[in-house]
């Protein structure tokens, strides 16, 4: 009766840490979301709440990490349950680092806003848009198939990151464009050239759970291999 209230715990403590891995990712999704509309609408109140929240999911990480350190040193998690730890851990982390390449974005919105920059000026704005829809589209994917602990849904996102990648070669060479054909665009054009980059990386912090999600799931390590490698190992 006590190992079997022990392991109940146990699952409970799981549980809930799932959950508050699931409400961090809805967080940080949101100031994507948020960080983008800031760009797109030139909104200044918005990037400072992409900014504000950047410390509530700090907090929620560094929260996280000591309840994951506790559960270890108390209930020494043996295989399947001890990937599931270490796999928590490498999803916070990817999750705190789209928060920041959210806070990134609305701290380039708020440069341009104080340097006098035009919301007119001639800038890719809907295609940053779109990438960002891409992106937020493949975190919501990796979050689900998280929750679900789901192959399938992971492998879909893999799959689909070379997505992002080309629609930040495209905005790179439109950039490129603009700026040779207007020497006024040149320092906004740089900076939105950090902003594609940022949402870029979103995507891939995107992949980085889908991996994450495998490695719990199957016990593999897909890390640095194509889609179809990785389809292959799994099957």
């Amino acid at each position: 009766m006590v190992d079997k209230h022990l392991s109940t715990q146990f699952d409970a403590e799981l549980s809930g840490i799932s959950t508050r891995v699931l409400e961090m990712g809805g967080l940080v999704e949101s100031q994507v979301v948020q960080a983008i509309a800031s760009l797109t609408q030139f909104n200044g109140d918005l990037a400072s709440t992409v900014l504000k929240v950047e410390e509530q999911v700090n907090a929620m990480e560094m929260e996280i990490d000591r309840d994951l350190s506790s559960i270890i040193a108390r209930r020494q998690p043996t295989a399947r349950d001890l990937r599931l730890l270490i796999a928590i851990s490498k999803a916070i982390a990817n999750l705190e680092r789209v928060g920041d390449e959210a806070a990134r974005v609305a701290r380039t919105v708020q440069r341009l806003m104080n340097s006098g920059v035009s919301s007119r000026l001639r800038l890719p704005m809907a295609d940053l848009a779109f990438e960002a829809d891409l992106a937020t589209a493949q975190l919501r994917k990796a979050l689900d198939a998280f929750a679900r602990l789901d192959v399938e849904r992971a492998l879909e996102v893999l799959k689909q990151d070379d997505q992002i990648d080309k629609e930040f070669d495209g905005l790179m060479r439109k950039l490129i464009t603009y700026m040779m054909e207007d020497p006024r665009t040149i320092s906004s054009s740089i900076d939105m050239i950090f902003v594609a980059k940022a949402i870029e990386r979103v995507g891939d912090h995107a992949k980085n759970l889908a991996e994450v999600i495998i490695y719990v799931v199957k016990g593999t390590d897909v890390r640095h291999n194509t889609p179809e490698a990785v389809e292959t190992m799994v099957r």
